[in-house]
């Protein structure tokens, strides 16, 4: 069923998924209740979620495209191979749910917790997670294009062996974090403190970041 153009409410969703997985354009589901729904293979594009829950929602195998979801609340929802493109979530939460498989590409992520979410195989690209919760997620071996951690809390994560493909650690948490063989050399380090350098051991940086992180802690090279 295709739904266009349509301010939808909880039942009017029902009543779309009862006839097959759904695409829904330019909807507007601004702050509706969608918990526990089964929306699994449903499509979301240009359409508005702003403080929408899909609280436990079923969610395996969505793809979203250039949605806006302010405050959108994803905790507890299976996203298990979900798509999300050019979409604009900030401060949504996540807490608990599960990503396995999902992709998030080019999204705006500001403010968004990730707190205890399972996320084997999740991948991130050219996306915002400034002031971002990701405490304890791995990246171990991923490679990160553009993403932009800056201010987020990065806590207890694995970034061992992990390639960054630009991408910024400005001011970021990072008690805890490992980064062992991780190639940071594109990454933007800056707002280091003499604490974090210890977490950097075994890591790759250029001699220019090298230069900079001194420079920010007041040392000179002679």
């Amino acid at each position: 069923m295709h739904v266009v153009k349509q301010t939808l409410t909880r039942a009017d969703v029902e009543s779309a998924i009862a006839q097959g997985p759904p695409t829904f354009e330019h909807c507007d589901l601004d702050g509706a209740d969608l918990s526990r729904l089964d929306l699994r293979g449903a499509a979301f594009v240009n359409c508005s979620v702003a403080e929408t829950s899909f609280y436990a929602a079923k969610l395996t195998h969505t793809a979203w495209q250039r949605c806006r979801g302010r405050q959108a609340d994803f905790e507890s929802a299976d996203a298990t191979d979900a798509q999300f493109h050019g979409c604009d979530l900030n401060n949504s939460s996540w807490r608990r749910a599960r990503l396995a498989s999902a992709l998030l590409k080019g999204c705006k992520l500001t403010g968004a917790n990730f707190e205890e979410a399972a996320h084997l195989g999740l991948a991130f690209e050219d996306c915002l997670l400034v002031g971002a919760d990701m405490r304890r997620m791995s990246f171990r071996k991923a490679t990160l294009v553009q993403l932009d951690f800056a201010d987020a809390d990065l806590a207890g994560c694995d970034f061992r062996d992990a390639l960054f493909h630009g991408g910024s650690l400005r001011n970021s948490n990072l008690k805890g974090a490992r980064f062992d063989n991780a190639d940071l050399r594109e990454a933007d380090l800056g707002g280091l403190k003499l604490s974090d350098i210890k977490l950097f051991q075994g890591a790759l940086i250029s001699p220019r970041q090298a230069a900079e992180v001194l420079a920010e802690m007041g040392l000179r090279v002679g």
